[in-house]
């Protein structure tokens, strides 16, 4: 299914993302890829404020800033239970690119490391020296293995179809294998607040 983010977020993005919860409880391995921004079930209050307001400006629909509590996934992953994995894999751009100003992004990638030390979740980082045998997608999450989400500039897709879903686990776990987890993946972000200046 096809549908104009404009269309999605008419009555504001906050309302849209509340409709959208319900689908992460009952999700027991959520992938998440993203290319171009920090991932939404991981961005703070400051970070997700400061992108929602650029979407709003450039798609003319209304201005919602997101509630300052945790998504609903943040239960689930910080759970003692084992039922919910959390694979996410960014490319190192990711953790360069400035949305909002230097101490907010700082702020960002301080949580990125608290998050990253969670027992349910896997955080990769794909360098920007990885030799690519998968080149750089557009945003794209795959819940267990019912529903592909891909996020384009002017519209979220959804696709439930098997065939095209293995498509999207096919790509993900050739992105992850050239993505760093642990140490390395937090060198590069500790890189990357340093670079703040």
């Amino acid at each position: 299914m096809y549908v104009e983010w404009k269309r999605l977020h008419h009555t504001g993005i906050r309302h849209f993302q509340q409709s959208v919860v319900p689908l992460y409880p009952r999700t027991r391995l959520f992938r998440v890829y993203c290319s171009n921004v920090i991932p939404g079930m991981l961005q703070t209050h400051g970070y997700a404020e400061a992108l929602l307001s650029t979407i709003s400006d450039f798609q003319g629909t209304p201005t919602t800033p997101p509630r300052p509590r945790p998504p609903a996934w943040t239960a689930a992953a910080s759970s003692t239970k084992e039922d919910h994995r959390f694979v996410l894999l960014v490319e190192e751009t990711v953790l360069r690119h400035r949305i909002g100003a230097p101490d907010m992004m700082a702020g960002q990638l301080g949580k990125l490391l608290e998050l990253m030390s969670l027992p349910s979740v896997a955080f990769g980082v794909i360098p920007f020296t990885a030799p690519r045998t998968m080149w750089p997608l557009e945003t794209f999450m795959v819940f267990d293995t019912d529903r592909a989400q891909v996020e384009t500039l002017s519209a979220e897709i959804n696709i439930t179809r098997p065939s095209e879903i293995a498509v999207y686990t096919t790509a993900f776990t050739a992105l992850q294998n050239l993505a760093v987890f642990g140490p390395k993946a937090r060198a590069r972000i500790l890189a990357a607040i340093e670079a703040l200046g």
